[in-house]
């Protein structure tokens, strides 16, 4: 018993050096050189910005939804 009394209080021990450590080496990072950055935009378009992509994918959903429907019943004559 006296065992594990003592193997909790060097757990509890080191994972406070351990924290109090990483802490440390947190703090201690250098900062990065200041780099003067230039930037240049440029306008792109995505495709799912455009209003034709849109209409053509909905009108293939139709379509989709529509072949599933239809494909489930079958005509007899």
């Amino acid at each position: 018993m006296n065992t594990s009394l003592f193997t909790k209080k060097l757990e509890k021990f080191a994972f406070f050096i351990f924290t109090l450590f990483s802490g440390v080496i947190a703090f201690a990072q250098e900062t990065a050189p200041k780099v003067e950055v230039t930037t240049t935009t440029t306008k792109t378009e995505e495709w799912y910005a455009n209003p034709v992509y849109i209409i053509i994918g909905a009108i293939l959903f139709i379509i989709l939804v529509a072949v599933l429907v239809r494909g489930g019943r079958s005509s007899k004559d």
